[in-house]
This record gives C-alpha cells, sequence and structure tokens, in this order.
C-alpha cells in the first residue's frame, strides 16, 4: 500500500486508540468501577465502502 494511505491510516487508528482511552478512564474515574467488569463495543465504519467494522470485549475496574 502507499505510504500516503498506510500513514493517514496509522494516524487516524492512533487517534481512535488515544481519544477511547481517555473518555474510558474518565467515565471509570466518575464511577464505582471497583471490581466490576463492563462490556465494551467499539465500531468503525466507512459508509462509502460499506464498512461496518465491530469490536468487542469487556474493561474490568480496578480493585
Amino acid at each position: 500500500m502507499p505510504d500516503n494511505f498506510n500513514m493517514s491510516m496509522r494516524k487516524f487508528l492512533k487517534q481512535v486508540g488515544v481519544t477511547s482511552q481517555q473518555a474510558i478512564e474518565e467515565a471509570m474515574r466518575e464511577a464505582d468501577t471497583a471490581g466490576k467488569t463492563f462490556e465494551v463495543k467499539a465500531v468503525v465504519e466507512i459508509k462509502d465502502l460499506g464498512l461496518n467494522h465491530v469490536v468487542t470485549g469487556h474493561i474490568t475496574g480496578e480493585e
């Protein structure tokens, strides 16, 4: 793949990772999360390409 594609994709994925982590950490700090496990879902969509990628998982609060 061309360098400009790789760079733009990496920049987008870095932004998703960093901003998502910040939002999750803030939400976890503001709630009683000790020892609780939460379902999490992330969706990446590119409408023009018909892409709808879903990632699911669990995040556990600190003890």
